[in-house]
């Protein structure tokens, strides 16, 4: 449609109790269904193609920050005298293109505009775009006397944008319209899939104990940190809680047979190696002849093992086992320990100390 056609339409709209929400029925059947479509908490909405901007204020009244987009320049002024006294925002600009930034809100609200639309797939392709992870695209949208745009077209084109799409039908409230009416008018809320949670690697480490000495491992033919000293460790795995893991990898690496009372919390370290991923690192404190006598158990990823001094422990050992070797030896019990991008994976004994130790609570006696 062009300006003209959209200024034309201006009059009407604001007449119809449908459009300009005059009638306080009309008007209390919206922000009732507004209430239910958009989030309980307040965002940013951006209502597109708003018209005179009945909706706009709606959500502005339920404590949503609201840009308005119209490409009518007299609709947008009709819009900003609805708006007159929120802090709603009014553009012109057009509907498929609008003069706002991707990802900046969590709601792209329209209603009555993609079937005017060229291309109304290429627009939601669009539209979702402005929307931040999580949130939501709200259509309202039917078939007029064989204009406009069926439901299962819409519904078909959200399913690859959305994670789910929420059908609600219009045309039996004549609430909302101020009368009955007998065409195809719905609502459609298509949420977008939320941003994906964080998540860390869960590792595990063993300072076994014999009196000042711990015991350490050399890694040999594992792709990674070969050569260097390391203490027995490894991975969290699915359905393993931290303490079941570590008597599992102790019992892998060198064939002890660890019971849960013999392990003692040490130290929690999260650590980030040079250009990799965060991920959390517990550190188990066990007593030599728990279990047996440590034996090499990997030959293939261990050249040997060594009993090393805590208090001058050797430099050629993974950086992330020395950082955590040495805050236990200091008598810390949370740390951080944060690699640069350059900073090589061994234990650099002139270089930066990485370790920011964490300070405990004191609950007293």
């Amino acid at each position: 449609m062009t300006t003209n056609d959209w200024d034309a339409l201006a009059g009407t709209f604001d007449q119809e109790p449908d459009h300009g929400l005059r009638d306080p029925v009309v008007r209390a059947a919206w922000a009732g269904r507004m209430a239910g479509w958009l989030p309980g908490e307040p965002g940013r909405v951006l209502d597109l193609g708003c018209g005179t901007g009945s909706l706009a204020l709606l959500a502005a009244e339920a404590g949503h920050r609201v840009t308005a987009v119209d490409r009518s320049p007299r609709m947008a002024a009709l819009a900003r005298a609805e708006l007159a006294g929120t802090d709603a925002e009014v553009l012109v600009g057009d509907a498929t293109g609008p003069p706002v930034a991707r990802g900046a809100f969590d709601v792209v609200l329209a209603r009555h505009v993609l079937w005017a639309l060229p291309d109304p797939e290429a627009a939601l392709r669009r539209w979702a775009s402005l929307l931040r992870p999580g949130g939501r695209l709200v259509l309202i949208e039917g078939v007029w006397s064989g204009a406009g745009l069926p439901a299962a077209r819409l519904t078909a084109a959200l399913g690859p944008l959305a994670e789910r799409v929420h059908h609600e039908t219009l045309s039996a409230d004549p609430a909302l319209w101020g009368r009955a009416v007998d065409d195809e008018r719905y609502a459609l809320v298509a949420r977008l899939a939320p941003a994906p949670r964080h998540t860390e690697v869960v590792d595990v480490h063993l300072i076994l104990r014999r009196g000042a000495e711990v015991l350490l491992a050399r890694r040999a033919g594992t792709g990674y940190a070969d050569g260097l000293l390391n203490a027995p460790s490894g991975h969290v795995e699915s359905g393993e809680d931290v303490r079941a893991a570590m008597i599992r990898e102790a019992s892998e690496e060198i064939g002890i047979s660890l019971a849960p009372g013999d392990l003692r919390v040490a130290l929690v370290m999260q650590h980030r190696g040079p250009a990799g991923a965060p991920r959390i690192g517990w550190f188990f404190e066990a007593e030599y002849g728990a279990g047996g006598e440590p034996v090499n158990r990997e030959p293939h990823k261990c050249s040997g093992l060594s009993w090393h001094p805590l208090a001058a422990l050797p430099d050629d050992m993974v950086a992330y086992c020395r950082a955590g070797l040495d805050a236990y030896g200091a008598g810390e019990r949370f740390v951080i320990h944060w690699h640069e991008d350059g900073d090589p994976i061994a234990h650099r004994p002139a270089g930066p100390d990485r370790a920011v130790p964490l300070p405990a609570t004191d609950r007293g006696p």
